[in-house]
């Protein structure tokens, strides 16, 4: 698995652009499976159904594994591969970028097109802007009660990551670890319970850096 990959900020964003009349609306969303950038090329389509064309391309997976993209009607090669092309060149994954077009009544040509759907995304990139998830592998840290609340306290003031906090007979605390940093992590837990505390490591996730 990659340590880390790049994908849209947040929930994403909308930014509009304009070439020869003709109005480019760049809508980027992350997006974890193909059916999910689906969705958001469904949702894109309601909300401009008097555009001329929706064009789009996605990206799944840290590695890339999955890229796809559409025309929708433009000449072939001129608007969905330049869209993905964007995306890869900026290195983004698990994300998906939908170009919707209103004719200005101007035509383009074959390189006017190109340029205009790839710089409608490379600028809503520029303005939604982008973060970087990181490897970490997940741990579940079983203590007692009356060392927990100290614990908690010594693993949030180290960096750890803390997802959850869960009391019951024990207290349970699910933490992000840095891949690289699981051996260097046991032996402090160890120190700092005394070695009344166990750990056990569960699967790779990532997360914003």
């Amino acid at each position: 698995m990659r340590d880390a990959y790049v994908t849209v900020a947040g929930a994403g964003g909308v930014h509009e652009t304009e070439v020869n009349r003709s109005r480019f609306v760049c809508a980027l969303a992350p997006a974890g499976t193909e059916e999910a950038a689906a969705a958001i090329l469904a949702r894109e389509r309601a909300a401009h159904p008097t555009a001329t064309h929706h064009c789009w391309a996605y990206v799944i997976g840290a590695e890339a594994g999955v890229q796809k993209c559409g025309d929708d009607g433009e000449p072939g090669g001129t608007a969905g591969v330049p869209i993905l092309r964007m995306l890869t060149r900026r290195e983004i994954r698990y994300a998906v970028a939908v170009v919707t077009r209103y004719y200005g009544g101007v035509k383009l040509g074959a390189g006017g097109l190109i340029r205009a759907y790839g710089g409608a995304v490379g600028a809503a990139l520029d303005a939604v802007g982008t973060e970087t998830r990181r490897r970490y592998r997940l741990a579940t840290v079983t203590v007692d009660h009356q060392r927990a609340g100290r614990l908690e306290h010594e693993l949030r003031a180290k960096g750890h990551a803390v997802r959850e906090v869960r009391y019951g007979a024990a207290v349970t605390i699910e933490v992000a670890l840095p891949a690289a940093g699981v051996p260097g992590f046991e032996g402090w837990l160890a120190d700092a319970t005394a070695g009344a505390a166990r750990v056990e490591l569960g699967a790779d996730t990532y997360g914003v850096a």
